[in-house]
């Protein structure tokens, strides 16, 4: 073969090459930009969850601990569950809730004396944005809500997400309507055993003279008071009927229990959690192993 032969043969073989890398990229380059977005701190929900307890109530911590400890992982959601109690005052206290800090980190000690309605529930919101400032300096808001919740309510975690993902992330007031028969969010106030606000709602009540005026007394009546009173909370949602009292006795806060319960109040005694977490199989993910043997 002369030489201007096999010079033609390897150029074209380069051209050819060539033109193959340049489609391929092409379609890499088509395919990245069609692909989804990555889940960036725009889309993800990010939720502080307070639970309203007392220092010593120990038992009932570890217990909430392993109940909320082992829900399914929310995806696109930040959920930060938080034990909310005012000042210490036993030296017990000081030094089983210090360990507590040390290994979960996951208490909030207020600078208030145990009440139940001489503000307590003002004191948890009004100090959250001056208690979160360094803590989340470069992320604004630090929480999209803010949870409210008793230490007798159980709450599905997922399905709260699910629900709160269409709605507002500002100027919201989110819980079970009181009275039981409502199903007008603007009626009244929120049950107590557990709702939420958006946090420019947290900053407000914080800054606000209202609250400041009258934070004694039935707590959560008060706090839709405050609402109305300050013009606040214009978009509201009613959870009923995902929310809702343990079934037994049958009243007219409560039914059966719902797959898509968001969360279950007056769960006072063992044998109702344990009913409630029958019916919610929350052990269907207990891996097999021959260390163990459950019937």
């Amino acid at each position: 073969m002369d030489v201007s032969k096999q010079t033609k043969i390897i150029l074209a073989s380069f051209i050819l090459v060539t033109f193959f890398l340049i489609i391929s990229l092409y379609f890499n380059n088509f395919q990245n930009s069609s692909s989804p977005l990555v889940s960036s701190e725009e889309d993800e929900i990010r939720i502080l969850f307070g639970i309203l307890t007392r220092p010593d109530h120990y038992e009932r911590r570890n217990f909430l601990r392993l109940i909320y400890g082992t829900q399914s992982v929310v995806v696109k959601a930040k959920i930060d569950l938080k034990f909310v109690f005012c000042n210490l005052t036993k030296e017990e206290q000081r030094v089983l809730i210090a360990l507590e800090i040390m290994l979960h980190n996951d208490i909030i000690i207020l600078n208030c004396q145990e009440n139940m309605d001489k503000g307590k529930t003002y004191t948890y919101f009004s100090s959250l944005p001056d208690m979160l400032k360094d803590e989340f300096d470069s992320v604004n808001p630090p929480y999209h809500y803010v949870v409210k919740a008793d230490d007798d309510a159980y709450f599905r975690l997922p399905n709260l997400v699910d629900k709160l993902r269409p709605l507002p992330r500002q100027d919201l007031y989110f819980g079970f309507v009181v009275p039981c028969y409502s199903m007008d969010p603007f009626e009244n106030y929120m049950a107590g055993f557990g709702y939420l606000v958006s946090w420019d709602i947290v900053e407000w009540i914080k800054d606000s003279d209202i609250p400041k005026k009258h934070f004694v007394g039935p707590e959560d009546k008060l706090f839709g008071e405050w609402l109305k009173e300050g013009g606040r909370a214009k978009n509201r949602y009613d959870a009923k009927w995902s929310m809702y009292d343990y079934p037994e006795a049958p009243t007219g806060c409560t039914h059966e229990f719902w797959p898509n319960t968001i969360a279950i109040h007056h769960l006072k005694t063992r044998e109702r959690w344990i009913r409630t977490l029958e019916y919610f199989n929350v052990t269907q993910n207990l891996k097999p192993s021959k260390s163990y043997h459950i019937p």
